[in-house]
């Protein structure tokens, strides 16, 4: 199982480039240049401390940029590198968002092992509303965040794990839990959602 780890480097500090374990992703997504211009976006490559984007949006350097990217939501950062069709950016973040972020990238750099049922059916969406409420079959309530959702399951980080099998709702959408991982559980709908029954977090 793939594992972030601080790179063994004295010099850098956390937020800096290369102070974090990297891994390569192709997750697609959408950002915004200080100017609110918008581009498409694919995140290529990853570290709780820095992303390198591939996109036709050519910000500056020092430029801030907010980008919403699938699976992992929404980040902000600067533009610290500029290349050829692509950029990195450093993070703006705190050090918890850095531990959930990097718990998100080990997610995703293991969802193969993971097996999530909706990994090989449906593309995943990227929630523009992350907190909501998870509803157990007795009535109780807890707070959640969504990791990742799609037309038949979502990922969400959530303190109390009910057991795998257990009826739950996200939201108003009905399904159960199929899978526990670091950050939190897997739940699968009870049928295929239309995007509509998604709208409210998206």
């Amino acid at each position: 199982m793939f594992s972030f780890q601080h790179a063994q480097n004295n010099g850098p500090k956390p937020h800096q480039e290369s102070a974090f374990q990297r891994v390569s992703v192709n997750l697609s997504g959408r950002l915004m240049l200080a100017n609110r211009d918008e581009f498409d976006c694919t995140a290529v490559d990853m570290s709780p401390g820095d992303v390198l984007f591939s996109s036709p949006a050519r910000p500056r350097a020092g430029e801030r940029i907010i980008a919403y990217i699938e699976h992992v939501g929404r980040l902000e950062g600067t533009v610290s590198r500029l290349a050829e069709h692509a950029f990195v950016i450093q993070l703006n973040a705190t050090e918890r968002k850095r531990e959930k972020l990097a718990a998100q990238l080990t997610w995703i750099a293991n969802k193969h092992e993971l097996g999530l049922p909706e990994d090989r059916r449906h593309d995943r969406l990227v929630p523009r509303k992350v907190l909501t409420e998870l509803t157990l079959g007795n009535g109780e309530k807890y707070a959640c965040r969504l990791i990742d959702l799609s037309l038949s399951g979502a990922a969400i980080d959530v303190e109390n794990r009910p057991a795998i099998g257990t009826p739950v709702k996200l939201g108003t959408m009905k399904g159960k839990i199929v899978r526990h991982f670091q950050e939190g559980v897997a739940i699968e709908f009870s049928g295929i959602q239309s995007r509509e029954a998604l709208a409210e977090f998206l």
